[in-house]
């Protein structure tokens, strides 16, 4: 038996960004119209007219300040209210794949190696361009890695179920290392013209390097252990998928194409299932409250991170107890939570513990317990 360590992280970030202001004004231009063409329907009671958004209300409902985007064309306008990405060829690299590779080459750089030490290729992404064949191969290939690649998919929960299937392929010793990476377009699932959550999500790449730790070049940490659950809910939801076109009425302009969530129910349940989940976690490895000295929490909601946190260390944390990124970044569904590794967790000390931890759709919940050494 080997122990698997995070020897290296990478986060790539898009070079465009959408503010709370731009994206206000853009809704708001939308429900104008929306409200204008229905008028006779929403006169009629039949139809509910479309509010607007505010600054305000995001930042109270969110924590979210801003969120970068791959492509910010058509997102800011009221008339398409989407990113117009171009179609690429199939001789092309693709464009998760591109941001992929990205990311994937700061994590190598900062691990202080190269991709001929890879054996493994995960991508772990909430949603995937394409049925097949799978981008983690299309990566793989980008980057000249040998071995195998596949895809996954836990929505929210992706990297942390993807780092647990790499560590336990490294601790059986069938690999000697694996790159999971998260590329997130969310920016093409978020429903921009539903007031409730077109603030929501932000598009990033993420890549997290694992080794046996005899191989780590430089400060890592070791992989204690890890924990997954998940549990069936329709409460976040997203219909789309290759039947679409075989249904009545699948090729319209539906709501259920597009992410949905029942956002008060997620966070009545989802909150003790997480605090619960990350509490066991600890109580297993014998770990009270002030031996984590950082929780690295799924980015989806600034509020939902105090109270798990406030649970789990028994009081309300400090700020460098419980780092944020979403509101630079938005909810960047899997890679939240390794985002916020990567940005903070440089200062720790060695024989410090922390605690990954990201959740979601499904439901879904993935911790990662990890120990600084270097």
């Amino acid at each position: 038996m080997y122990t698997p360590a995070i020897t290296g992280t990478g986060v790539f970030t898009p070079s465009e960004t959408v503010t709370n202001a731009e994206l206000v004004t853009a809704f708001n231009a939308y429900a104008d119209l929306y409200n204008a063409e229905h008028a006779d329907e929403i006169a009629a009671g039949t139809l509910a007219a479309k509010e607007h958004s505010s600054e305000e209300f995001i930042v109270k409902a969110s924590g979210i300040e801003q969120r970068y985007v791959m492509v910010k064309d058509g997102i800011l306008d009221p008339t398409v209210m989407y990113p117009k990405m171009r179609q690429r060829s199939d001789d092309e690299p693709s464009i998760m794949a591109e941001m992929a590779l990205k990311a994937a080459n700061i994590a190598l750089e900062n691990a202080g190696k190269t991709a001929a030490d890879v054996g493994a290729v995960i991508c772990a992404a909430s949603n995937l361009e394409r049925a097949y064949p799978a981008v983690a191969i299309e990566i793989q290939d980008l980057l000249g890695i040998q071995g195998f690649a596949f895809d996954m998919n836990v929505a929210c929960s992706s990297a942390t179920f993807g780092i647990q299937a790499a560590a336990d392929m490294i601790r059986s010793g069938s690999i000697r290392s694996a790159l999971v990476i998260n590329p997130e377009i969310c920016s093409a699932h978020i429903e921009w013209r539903d007031r409730d959550c077109h603030f929501i999500f932000g598009d990033v790449a993420t890549a997290t390097l694992l080794e046996r730790e005899e191989d780590a070049a430089g400060p890592y940490f070791a992989v204690k252990s890890t924990r997954c659950a998940t549990s069936f809910s329709n409460n976040i939801r997203n219909n789309n998928g290759f039947l679409r076109r075989s249904r009545p009425d699948g090729m319209k302009d539906r709501r259920d194409m597009q992410f949905m969530q029942n956002g008060r129910k997620v966070f009545k349940e989802v909150v003790p299932m997480v605090s619960q989940h990350i509490m066991d976690h600890m109580a297993d490895e014998h770990l009270g409250a002030d031996d984590i000295k950082r929780l690295w929490l799924h980015q989806a909601n600034k509020s939902m991170n105090d109270f798990i946190g406030k649970k789990v260390l028994g009081r309300t944390p400090e700020p460098h107890e419980q780092p944020n990124i979403l509101q630079d970044y938005a909810n960047t569904s899997s890679a939240g939570s390794i985002i916020t590794f990567a940005k903070h967790s440089a200062d720790l000390k060695d024989g410090d513990h922390g605690l990954i931890c990201s959740f979601g759709a499904g439901y879904s919940v993935g911790s990662v317990l990890v120990e600084k050494h270097g």
